[in-house]
Order: structure tokens, then sequence, then C-alpha cells
């Protein structure tokens, strides 16, 4: 697990200009760090700089930038190559000079070229510099577990893991994309291929970026929806049949991910996908799993009792804190540090605090994430398969809701459920449920639109606001804050498009991100079984009445975990977590949300609209509970913009 950066440039850039930049990523990569300059042709430089945080092979030869025999391959690598060992055995023709993952994709390449992305398996950003070919490529992992950035600058190219080193780079402008702004506070993370700055992107999971002599290009070598059409086309439908390949499956998917020349353990919640992954563990481990488990002293929210109940059945070394509000609070001032842009998904700080905890006795830890999307664990699929059972009476609704009533339409005196299933219609975006007011409070955070019930309808709004921004190429247009995609998913099942969907937006721009960032804050490696190729894969195949069952999420890995965990140590509602936003913002943060949102600062600044921010956030702050601005929504709102301006003051003033 490292940190990568580097260039691809005519522009002078030294050796230290890039040492520089590569060393904001230090918390990535402690152990060892690498600086390389390559002449190239036609006036460019390629710069490779790596951190290295030591996993495999600890001693010198698994340095980066690392290169072949003949010199002709240099490369530059972030993450972990799971089925190294397999291809190291296929590849046995190569002299390999070290037991590390990186040297086999240098030999995966030389042997099969640009389809050597084909081969490898695991979770990775790799730069890789093909002096015969005169090519230079990015290739991102195929779910998207591990970030990398590039800034197009003319024909230049500059890459790394996270902004900071972008940021460092000289000539680096920092220009806000302000289009991504109001679906960044919707959505509260910036989805790829977006990111906060102009000319800056995010290379999307399973895409290879090609470079060759300042022409660009981009391909997908692995998707979403390619692997499901793949799947469904070969389907299993014996349920006996499927757990038992499941289940294989993911115990060599965990084995795979305990190898490590240093300590390793496992984040234990005490749900389903952490334990499950946790026992699976302790079934291969010769001696107990490290697993470690973070408490809080509100009942409600306080989940490590059971945790500790699973660790206990299972033998495993357990390990768990209890924190208090003011530790909790004391991770927001790093937020903006360590998650390079805006991103205000909440649950950042209890994973940062996990991760914390894990740190002092491990440096790889296993984690459950991807069950829910891959297995159709979230409570909103549940209630989309409500709605799309309602869709025939909503559109009834609709049609008559034009009728006026007074001075409004009757559509707007409806109860707010009611009225999200009846203007429900666009089949872009079929499966996003939100709030009229949420939606529209985004886009006037920026653009100062008009409460809609005061002005126009709903359905006014988006005939005349959403369609002109998906049709125009205005950069200064909000991007609309629902994923307009839908019609690429060819599946009438509103459950599985939306579990699709959120494996190519959610998944990876929020869960993943906010891991990664959470784990590397603190030089830990974060490894996720349930998203290996082979499972993934696997997933698709599966009937879709094995995954929700009468009603049952996640029935079938459910099945696999009571084979390794009596049912009434995991067969409860799921207590979760939550952090107390309203008391922070109404509380410590006050001053500062007073402050970021007060008519001065936002005019200097120049992105948000002054009037409606400024008029909201006075509102949610005055307003006790249960007032207009109480909500969660409102909540969210209000997170998201002072996050926002958290990260504006740490890297723009």
């Amino acid at each position: 697990m490292c940190g990568i950066s580097g260039y691809i440039s005519r522009n002078r850039i030294t050796e230290d200009e890039l040492r520089i930049m590569n060393d904001t990523m230090i918390h990535r990569g402690p152990n060892d760090s690498g600086v390389e300059i390559y002449p190239f042709k036609d006036g460019y430089n390629v710069g490779f700089a790596q951190r290295r945080l030591s996993i495999l092979d600890l001693s010198p030869l698994g340095h980066q930038p690392m290169h072949s025999v003949d010199k002709r391959i240099s490369v530059v690598f972030n993450g972990e190559i799971y089925n190294f060992l397999d291809l190291k055995k296929e590849l046995s023709g190569y002299p390999f000079k070290s037991t590390c993952d990186t040297e086999v994709i240098i030999a995966s390449y030389l042997k099969w070229g640009e389809s050597f992305v084909d081969h490898i398996h695991g979770m990775f950003a790799i730069a890789l510099f093909d002096r015969e070919t005169d090519n230079v490529y990015l290739v991102r992992d195929r779910i998207g577990k591990k970030p990398l950035y590039y800034w197009k600058d003319g024909d230049n190219l500059v890459f790394a893991s996270e902004l900071k080193p972008i940021m460092k780079c000289p000539g680096f402008k920092g220009v806000i994309k302000k289009s991504v702004i109001a679906r960044y506070l919707y959505q509260q993370y910036i989805n790829a291929p977006d990111s906060i700055f102009e000319d800056v992107y995010k290379l999307e999971p399973g895409a290879i970026l090609k470079f060759h002599l300042g022409e660009i290009s981009i391909r997908k070598y692995w998707d979403v929806r390619t692997a499901y059409a793949k799947g469904i086309a070969d389907p299993v439908t014996d349920y006996d049949e499927a757990k038992s390949e499941l289940k294989s499956l993911l115990k060599e998917s965990v084995a795979k991910r305990m190898i490590a020349d240093v300590p390793l353990g496992a984040f234990l919640s005490g749900g389903y996908d952490s334990s499950l992954i946790t026992a699976i563990a302790q079934d291969i481990s010769d001696t107990p799993v490290k697993t470690f488990t973070i408490g809080f002293n509100e009942p409600r929210y306080n989940e490590a009792k059971f945790a500790k109940e699973v660790a206990d059945h299972l033998g495993t070394d357990h390990t768990e804190l209890y924190i208090d509000e003011k530790e909790m609070l004391g991770q927001v001032s790093s937020i903006a540090k360590y998650y390079d842009e805006p991103f205000a998904d909440s649950s950042q700080i209890p994973s940062m605090l996990v991760s914390k905890l894990a740190k002092e006795k491990v440096t790889v830890a296993l984690s459950g994430d991807g069950g829910d999307e891959f297995f159709c664990g979230y409570n909103i699929y549940s209630k989309i398969a409500q709605a799309q059972k309602l869709d025939k009476i909503g559109a009834i609704v609709h049609a008559v809701g034009k009728l006026p009533f007074g001075d409004k339409r009757l559509i707007d005196k409806m109860p707010m459920k009611v009225r999200a299933i009846a203007r429900n219609r666009d089949k872009e975006t079929k499966v996003q449920f939100a709030s009229d007011s949420y939606i529209l409070s985004a886009h006037a955070f920026v653009d100062g639109i008009e409460s809609f019930d005061k002005h126009m309808t709903f359905d006014e709004y988006n005939k005349i606001y959403l369609d002109e921004m998906r049709g125009s190429g205005d950069k200064s247009i909000q991007l609309p804050c629902k994923y307009p995609i839908e019609s690429g998913y060819p599946q009438d099942n509103w459950q599985v498009r939306r579990m699709l969907l959120d494996m190519d937006t959610y998944l990876p721009g929020d869960i993943l991100c906010k891991m990664d960032r959470a784990s590397m804050k603190y030089s830990l490696e974060n490894r996720c079984p349930i998203m290996d190729t082979s499972v993934m894969e696997y997933s698709y195949r599966i009937a879709h009445e094995f995954k929700y069952h009468n009603g049952d999420k996640k029935h079938i890995l459910k099945d696999i975990a009571y084979d390794y965990i009596p049912k009434e140590l995991l067969d409860r509602p799921k207590v979760g977590f939550g952090v107390p936003l309203d008391k922070w913002m109404r509380g410590p943060l006050l001053e500062q949300l007073r402050t970021y949102s007060s008519p001065e600062y936002l005019k200097k600044q120049g992105i948000f609209d002054i009037d409606y921010v400024s008029k909201f956030i006075d509102n949610y702050l005055t307003v006790g509970d249960g007032g207009p601005s109480s909500g969660a929504n409102y909540s969210r709102m209000a997170w998201g913009f002072l996050v926002f301006q958290q990260w504006y003051e740490q890297y723009m003033i």
C-alpha cells in the first residue's frame, strides 16, 4: 500500500519539486520513498515517485520506482495484486528478484502488453512507462478501491493518488469546478470522473489511460454493466450450488488477503459482513485473528457489545475502545487535510477512529465493505421494491396532481412520500428518490434558485432546469444532483438497477473513498474480500431472489454467516451509528459555521449565493428541533457546506 505521483510534461519540474509533491502523502507510505525523472521524446520528461507502506518484501528489493531487468519498463504502484503468486508461476520465465507483487506487474506487461490488466486482480493504481512503445499508462482497479487523480494541462499530464501532490505541482492554478458543488451537497461526495478542480479528473474504476506523446486515450477494461450482463447470461438458479460456490470463493478471497509480511487483523462491527469475513479469517488462521471495534457510550448507537459476543464465539484476539463525543469531534478538523476534496459522509469519523485503534497492533485490516451493494443489504432497497409496486398509481396521481388547488397545484398539497412517488416520472432516475426541497436547496446554494413553492412547481423546475443541464456544454451550469444514467442498466427490477447504480457511484465515490482516506491517515492498509473479482462477478450470476428473499436482505450471505456463527448472535435490527451533527453545528461548531455563512465571507469567496446560504444557515442555527429547518436534509446540507468551507480554508486561502 502506497501513494504514487508523477508527470509526463514538457514543463520543467525538478526532482526536488517532485519530491515535495510526493511527500505530501507521507501518511500513505512512511517506510520508504523514491523519486526519479526519465528523459522522453519530443521534449517530454517522465517523473515517477512513490511513498511506500511496506507490506510484502520489506527489503530494499521492494523499492519503487521499480524497473524491468532490461530497463525498458518503469512502474510505480499503489495497492495489492492478490493473485501475484499464481502469476509468478505462470510467468516463471521472468528473472524475479523480489518477493513483492510490484515485479509481477512488470512481468505481466512484458508478456501480455496492455492487456496485462485482464490478468491481474486486486486493488491498485498503477503508472507504467514503456520506453519501447513511448507509452505511459495509468490504470485503476475494477471497482475503484484505490484512488488515482490526473491533471490535464494542455498536452502535459500530472497524476497522483491524492489531490495534494497535484496542488503542489508548479503551475497548478486550482480553479474550483463550481458545476459539481450542488451534486456534492446532495450526494455528500464527488464522483468520478469529476473532481473539485477544473481540468483535474479521477480515473474511473476499471479504466486504463494511455499517454502517447501528448495524445491521451481512455478505455474501460472492466465495468459493472458489462460484467453484470455476462453474469446474468449464465445464471445460477440452484440455491445450494450458489451458496456452496459463493462460500468457496469468499474463503479463497480471504485467504489471499491474509498474505502479508506485517501484522494483520480485521475490523469487527458485529454486523453480518464484517462478522462473516472475520469468521472465515479465523477459520483459516492458526492463531487468533486480531479484531477491532469502536464502542460508544450512547446505547442506541453502540454495537460493540454485539461485536464482542461474536469475537468471543470465534476466539479472536479482540480489542475494543469506547470513545466519547469529544474524541469524535476531535477528528472533524482533520477531515479536510486527509480527504483532499470536499467529502461529507460523517461516518468517516468512526472509520478514522477504528483505523487509529487497529494501527496500534496491525498494518493490514480486513473489512466487510461491498456486502450491501452486491447482495442487496441497504434499507433503501426494500423501499425501492415498494416504490416499484406503486409506480403505476404514482403516474395517475401525477396526472391528477396537475389540477389547480387554490394558489397551488393539487400535488403540492400532498404528503411528501406521495409526492415522491408521483413525481418519479424520469426514466433516467427512477430508483433515485429525494425530497423536492432538498434538490432545489442544493442548487440554490450555488445558483440562488428560489423555493419552488413560491415561484414554480417542481415539475416545471425539472423541465426548465434539469433538461437544460443535461444538454448543455456550459461548464458553469450545475450538474444534476441525481445521476441521469439508468437507461444504461437494462434491468426492469428496480432493486437490481439501484444496486448496479450504487456499484458505479456510491460504492467507489463514497464508501471506498471514505475507507481509503480513513485508513491511510494512520498508514493502515484496508482489504475488502467481498470485492474480489471472482466474488463480484459470481454475485451477478446468483439469482436475485437468493439475495432478497421474501423481504430478507442479504439472504445468501447471512446463510453463509450462520455456518460459522449462531443466528442469535447476528439476527437483530442493525443499530447503526449517527454522528450528532445538529448538536455539533449548534454547539462547538456554531461560530465556525456562522463565519463561513456570513455575507462578508461568502462575498469574498465568490462561490455560493450570498442571500440564500446566509439565510438558510441562519434559519438552521436558530430554529429549534421540530422547526422547518431541523430535518435530516437540512442537517446534511449544513454539514456538507461546513465541510466544503473547511476544505476551502485548508487549501484555497
